[in-house]
């Protein structure tokens, strides 16, 4: 499949929406389309008009993990020297806006991995999750063993990476793998719902959050809650805040210049 067709992307009302599509091998993640990935996030990086990412894949499939068929001869050397997974995977962890994951059918391995990149997963009733590399003599590489844990627990972390188990939607959510599950037929539209709502938000809060949310993440209790309040204090120079203070007192809607 030419790389072009391997990412479908579609922007409308602040919105981008970035399908995986290689429908024949169910998402499987390789080159081709981890490239076309990171290119669809430069752009939107870049372009003002877009608020917040969503990324999902077909009904059967988010993403049923990284392409074996790709990798299934490499050495050692191989691994290193290309920066597998870091070169053109990681793009995700650097961008800065908004970006919800919409999951139907199987997220696994690197597809699992994949959506624990995102800001938030919102996941079909039929979606099915888990890291199952131990069962082709590997581990996960893209966050499996790391973020894993950070959103279930090691105790469950441990079972599904050891045991290779699937998990469905409302044991995910049950034990904040997942943030919102919708049945399967309006998973598209509750998620595109949320994201056209968030991308009317000023784009530089949103961005401001969501650096703040994750950096709970890397530092002590303290050193979060200062850059927490600065962040706070920071937002004071921005028009937007002026703008949405003003628009409470007056009972308004606020319309927010995203400056």
């Amino acid at each position: 499949m030419p790389q072009q067709d391997v990412l479908i992307i579609e922007k409308r009302d602040g919105v981008a929406l970035l399908r995986l599509n290689r429908p024949a091998v169910y998402n499987a993640l390789n080159d081709a389309l981890m490239d076309a990935l990171g290119a669809a996030l430069d752009d939107c990086e870049a372009d003002e008009s877009i608020g917040c990412v969503v990324i999902t894949g077909s009904d059967k499939a988010f993403a049923a993990g990284a392409d074996i068929s790709a990798m299934k001869s490499f050495g050692y050397m191989d691994a290193y020297k290309s920066d597998f997974i870091t070169r053109n995977w990681e793009r995700l962890k650097t961008f800065r806006k908004p970006v919800i994951a919409a999951v139907s059918g199987v997220a696994l391995g690197g597809g699992c991995e994949l959506a624990m990149m995102c800001d938030m997963i919102f996941a079909a009733d039929s979606a099915r999750f888990g890291q199952p590399e131990v069962k082709i003599g590997t581990l996960p590489g893209a966050g499996g063993t790391q973020r894993l844990p950070r959103a279930v627990g090691k105790a469950k972390a441990m079972d599904l990476v050891l045991t290779a188990r699937m998990m469905d939607a409302a044991e995910a959510e049950r034990c904040g793998l997942v943030s919102r599950v919708y049945p399967a037929q309006s998973l598209l539209e509750e998620t595109l719902a949320v994201a056209r709502a968030l991308a009317g938000y000023s784009h530089p809060v949103l961005m401001m959050l969501k650096e703040a949310v994750n950096r709970a993440f890397e530092s002590p209790l303290n050193e979060g809650l200062l850059f927490e309040r600065r962040t706070l204090h920071a937002s004071f120079a921005l028009a937007d805040q002026k703008e949405g203070m003003a628009a409470f007192l007056e009972k308004r809607a606020p319309q927010f210049s995203n400056c």
